[in-house]
C-alpha cells in the first residue's frame, strides 16, 4: 500500500511542479515499476491473508478453551469488540475514501492503516497459541506425480492385491478407475523391497485411495475451468461499472445518492438469487444441483454483458450529443440508476454462482461451491472454501489478459478515458466468450460424472470450511462422499 501511494504523482515524479492534475507526463518508469510492484505485493498479501486468518482464529479459540469448556470472559469482551471494529472500519472506509481527492492519500490512509494493524497483530504474539502444522492435503497430489513418475518404466500389474493398500486386503481400499491409469504405479509395490521398507520413503509409494483422490483431483480440472469465465464477468462489476458510475448522475430529484447504493440493490440481487435457488435446487437430485446452477448462472452472464453493451451505447451517444468527449471530468447527464440492471443481473449471476460458503452451519448459495463439495476428495475438504473462492480470483486475472489482449488487437476499445474508450463492444465480446463457454460447461457437465443424490446431503454439516489442519496419516474410513466418518 505504501508503494501505491508513491506512485502516484505528484510523489516521486519526474515534473513535480506539474502534477497536480495527474498528466501524463508525470508518469515515469519509476511510478510504473511502483505501480505494479505494489499490485503483486497486495495480491500476495491478500491470499495469505484469506487462507491464514480464519484457521488462526478458529485455532486460537479451541486453543483458550478453558477446563470447563468456557472461553475466558475478556477474550469474549475483545473478541466482540475486534468484531465491531472490523464491521465499522470498513464501512467508514468505504464512505469517506472517496471523497479525498490527491490519490496518494488515499492510498496512504489504508497504508498507514496496514502498519497498525501489523504491529498490532506483532504484539500479542507472545499470547498466541501455537498448534503444530500437519501439511498440505495438496502434498497427497504432487507425492502420487513423484512417485509414477519415479516408476515410469515399471509394468503396471495385472493383480489388484500387488498395489499398495489393496494387498492388505483392507475393507477401506478403493478400486481402481480405469482412467489415469499411469498414476496406479504410485501404488506398485517393488518386488525387492518390502512394503513397510518402501513406505519410508512416502515419496516413492502411495495408497491406492491417495491415487484415485488424485485421480478425482485431476478429472474436476475441466469443470473448475469452466467456472472462470463467470469470475471474468464479475470482475468488471467491481472495475468499469463503477468507473462508468463515477462520471454520471448519482441525483433522485435534488437528492444526491452515494455510488454505493448499486452495490446495495447488487447485493439485495445476489443474496434472493441465491436463496430462490436453495428453494429451486431442493426439487432436483443433488447430483443434478451443480451443473444447473452453474448453467443458470453463465445465462445471467451472458445477459450482464449484453445489457452492459446496451447501456454503455446509450451513454456513449449522450456524450456525443452533448459534446464531452475532451471534456472527461465532466459530469454526464445520464442517471447512474441506468446502470441498474446490470447491477442486478451481476448479482444474481454471484448468487447462482454461489462462489462464497456462509457461515458454518448453511452454505449460500450452491453453484461453484455445491460442485466442490460434492466432488472434491474428503481428504482436501480444508482446501474447499480456497477452490471456490480460486474460481474468481482465476476470473480476475483472466479479466486483467482479456483486457490486454484486446487492447492489442483493438487498440481503439480501450483509451486513456471511457468517454473515447468503446467499453460496448468489450461487452459484446465478453457476451460471446460466455455464450461459449455456456456451451463447453454443458458438454463437460453431461461428461461428468456426479456423486450426489440429494440436496439435504450436500447442506451437510460436515461439508463445512475445515479449519483443522490436515494430516496425511489420517484417511477417510470410506470413499463414497456422502459423510466422512
Amino acid at each position: 500500500m505504501s508503494l501505491l501511494a508513491m506512485s502516484t504523482p505528484p510523489v516521486l515524479s519526474r515534473y513535480a511542479g506539474n502534477c497536480d492534475k495527474y498528466k501524463s507526463d508525470c508518469i515515469g518508469d519509476t511510478q510504473k515499476a511502483l505501480f505494479y510492484t505494489a499490485l503483486a505485493l497486495i495480491a500476495v498479501g491478500i491470499s495469505g491473508h484469506t487462507t491464514s486468518l480464519e484457521s488462526f482464529k478458529k485455532q486460537q479459540e479451541e486453543l483458550d478453551q478453558t477446563s470447563n469448556g468456557q472461553v475466558d470472559l475478556r477474550r469474549r469482551l475483545l473478541d466482540l469488540f475486534a468484531n465491531i471494529v472490523v464491521l465499522l472500519l470498513p464501512i467508514v472506509g468505504g464512505i469517506a475514501l472517496p471523497y479525498i481527492n490527491p490519490w496518494s492519500v488515499r492510498f496512504g490512509i489504508p497504508a498507514i492503516c496496514t502498519v497498525v494493524a501489523t504491529f498490532l497483530f506483532i504484539s500479542g504474539s507472545l499470547s498466541y497459541r501455537h498448534a503444530e502444522p500437519q501439511g498440505s492435503p495438496l502434498t497427497t497430489v504432487f507425492r502420487v506425480f513423484v512417485a509414477s513418475a519415479s516408476k515410469m518404466f515399471h509394468q503396471r500389474p495385472l493383480h489388484a492385491n500387488q498395489f499398495y493398500e489393496n494387498h492388505q486386503g483392507s475393507l477401506d481400499s478403493v478400486p481402481q478407475t480405469p482412467s489415469l491409469r499411469c498414476l496406479d504405479k504410485a501404488a506398485i509395490i517393488i518386488p525387492t523391497q518390502t512394503p513397510e521398507q518402501q513406505e519410508q520413503n512416502r515419496w516413492k509409494l502411495c495408497r491406492v485411495t491417495e491415487v484415485e483422490e488424485t485421480k478425482i483431483f485431476i478429472r474436476m480440472i475441466p469443470m473448475w475451468m469452466t467456472f472462470i469465465m463467470c469470475g471474468v464477468v464479475s470482475s468488471i462489476g467491481a472495475t468499469y461499472f463503477q468507473e462508468q458510475a463515477n462520471k454520471m448522475n448519482p441525483k433522485v430529484g435534488r437528492l444526491k445518492v452515494p455510488l454505493t447504493i448499486l452495490l446495495i440493490f447488487y447485493d439485495i440481487a445476489k443474496s434472493l438469487s441465491a436463496k430462490f435457488y436453495v428453494k429451486v435446487a431442493k426439487k432436483f437430485t443433488g447430483k443434478y444441483a451443480a451443473p444447473i446452477g452453474m448453467i443458470v448462472a453463465m445465462l445471467f452472464s451472458i445477459l450482464c454483458c449484453i445489457t452492459a453493451a446496451i447501456v454503455e451505447t446509450r451513454r456513449l451517444g449522450v456524450i456525443k450529443r452533448h459534446e464531452l468527449l475532451d471534456n472527461p471530468d465532466k459530469e454526464i447527464p445520464m442517471t447512474m440508476f441506468w446502470l441498474l440492471p446490470q447491477y442486478l443481473l451481476l448479482g444474481a449471476l454471484d448468487g447462482f454462482a454461489g462462489y462464497l460458503l456462509g457461515d458454518r452451519d448453511e452454505i449460500s448459495g450452491f453453484g461453484i461451491a455445491c460442485f466442490f463439495i460434492g466432488q472434491i476428495p474428503a481428504s482436501m475438504s480444508p482446501c474447499l472454501l480456497f477452490f471456490t473462492r480460486g474460481v474468481f480470483g482465476a476470473g480476475f486475472v483472466g479479466s486483467v489478459l482479456s483486457v490486454y489482449v484486446v487492447g492489442k488487437v483493438k487498440p481503439s476499445w480501450f483509451q486513456d478515458t471511457l468517454h473515447k474508450s468503446r467499453l460496448d463492444n468489450y461487452y459484446w465480446t465478453l457476451a460471446v466468450l460466455s455464450s461459449i463457454n455456456l456451451f463447453l460447461s454443458i458438454w463437460v457437465a453431461i461428461w461428468y460424472s456426479y456423486q450426489h443424490s440429494s440436496i439435504d446431503e450436500i447442506r451437510t454439516p460436515g461439508y463445512q470450511e475445515s479449519v483443522t489442519p490436515y494430516n496425511e496419516d489420517e484417511h477417510c474410513c470410506s470413499f463414497n462422499f456422502s459423510l466422512c466418518c
